[in-house]
């Protein structure tokens, strides 16, 4: 009998060591599918996805997401590089005449080396308009960058899988350039591909899945930390929870006024885990429990950002009971976190907000307080608030229409100051 049980707990561990790489494979193979149905990879069936990705390989396919393989084949520019081989020379040479990719030497490319996070990024951010000469990134630092303007999903380091190159690749495709199209938009622009390919691989579908409104928004959403003394500012000690999403790439964050209620100093964590300080307060009602704050653009470890993903605003007026709705935030503090629901009611009034709230069954805890309710076509409505507190599934936000009337200020008070001034009301 011992015997007999030990063999099954075995074959029950083998199981359950065996799904996490099944998983990913599952998932490699459904981006290797999209970047075929698209035009952008050759056939797939042969990939080894746990094989690490080559400088070579992520050459060919930063120019098919340029949507520039036609003008590759007809520049006549010579690169100098010595190791290229024949199916990778015109990719190659594109790239770095166009200045996205450069050689490990001015006459060596490595085209077999391993693609590393940095450096695959590097490439996708050149290709996009970034630069470090403009001060956007640094290579060193480009994939937290990249996942912190929302241009990939997760956090990736050192080298990379082929795997892990196919899906940074699809997430690339939701991305918006610089000239305000996505990178999809602008395939299909340049004929590489179909809108209604797009749609097939579910990349232009109007709305959104749960796992694309955070795959795409995640970005944009942070966890907020405040203390509200000074003795909890010496101890390091932060006593409030809450949430706050980003309504502008330069640092713009929209949250619940009672979040920031009282504080003296607080701070946003993001995605990357970079922690940035709440530097003003540009503008705050508190009977409609609503503030936009601006974080610092220097982080707590000393790094800069010079931009950061951020949501759309879409507000209240089109919205029915029944939409789909998402929320993002950081419930109970515990990190960023998704969840789903339906609109209940669009306009309930309540006593304790100066405006009719939307209630949702997306759940949401306490510290979701500031957090974004996204429709379900990734734009914000509401932002998430409270609950009914002997209520099943009722779950309020207050509407954004309000922030979206407004003509911020480029700066404002500190938070101390807004708790000193309140104080004295």
């Amino acid at each position: 009998m011992k015997k007999k049980c030990l063999a099954i707990l075995c074959a029950v561990m083998v199981l359950l060591g065996a799904v996490p790489a099944a998983a990913l494979e599952g998932e490699a193979a459904r981006a290797a599918d999209i970047l075929v149905t698209l035009d952008l990879l050759d056939d797939a069936a042969q990939r080894d996805f746990n094989a690490p990705a080559t400088r070579a390989q992520a050459a060919v396919l930063l120019v098919r997401l340029a949507g520039a393989q036609e003008a590759a084949e007809n520049d006549l520019w010579i690169s100098g590089f010595r190791d290229v081989p024949a199916w990778a020379d015109t990719a190659v040479t594109y790239a770095a005449h166009q200045k996205w990719i450069t050689g490990v030497t001015p006459i060596d490319f490595r085209p077999d080396d391993a693609i590393t996070a940095n450096a695959w990024c590097a490439f996708l951010l050149r290709m996009l308009g970034y630069s470090e000469s403009a001060g956007d990134f640094t290579v060193d630092q480009a994939a937290v960058f990249a996942q912190r303007i929302g241009l990939i999903s997760r956090s990736y380091a050192g080298s990379l899988t082929q795997a892990d190159l196919f899906e940074t690749a699809v997430d690339a495709l939701s991305f918006t350039r610089p000239d305000g199209v996505t990178v999809a938009e602008h395939l299909v622009s340049q004929g590489v591909c179909s809108a209604a390919a797009l749609r097939a691989v579910g990349v232009a579908s109007e709305t959104l899945t749960a796992r694309q409104a955070a795959d795409r928004h995640m970005a944009a959403v942070a966890a907020l930390s405040g203390s509200k003394t000074q003795e909890e500012v010496d101890l390091g000690v932060s006593t409030v929870t809450g949430s706050a999403f980003f309504i502008d790439p330069s640092g713009i964050a929209l949250t619940n006024y009672h979040t920031i209620q009282n504080c003296i100093q607080a701070t946003l964590t993001v995605c990357t885990g970079e922690v940035y300080p709440i530097a003003s307060v540009l503008w705050y009602d508190a009977a409609m429990d609503l503030a936009v704050v601006k974080v610092s653009p220097t982080a707590t470890n000393g790094t800069t950002a010079s931009a950061f993903a951020y949501l759309e605003l879409a507000g209240t007026a089109d919205i029915r009971a029944g939409d789909t709705v998402y929320a993002l935030g950081n419930p109970l503090g515990e990190g960023l976190a998704v969840s789903a629901g339906v609109i209940s009611a669009t306009a309930r009034v309540l006593d304790s907000y100066s405006q009719p709230c939307v209630m949702s069954t997306a759940d949401i805890s306490e510290g979701s307080s500031g957090g974004a309710l996204l429709n379900e076509y990734g734009r914000v409505i509401a932002v998430t608030s409270g609950a009914y507190t002997y209520g099943n599934a009722m779950f309020l936000a207050v509407p954004v229409d309000p922030v979206m009337a407004l003509d911020l200020p480029e700066s404002g008070p500190t938070l101390a100051q807004v708790k000193a001034a309140q104080s004295e009301n």
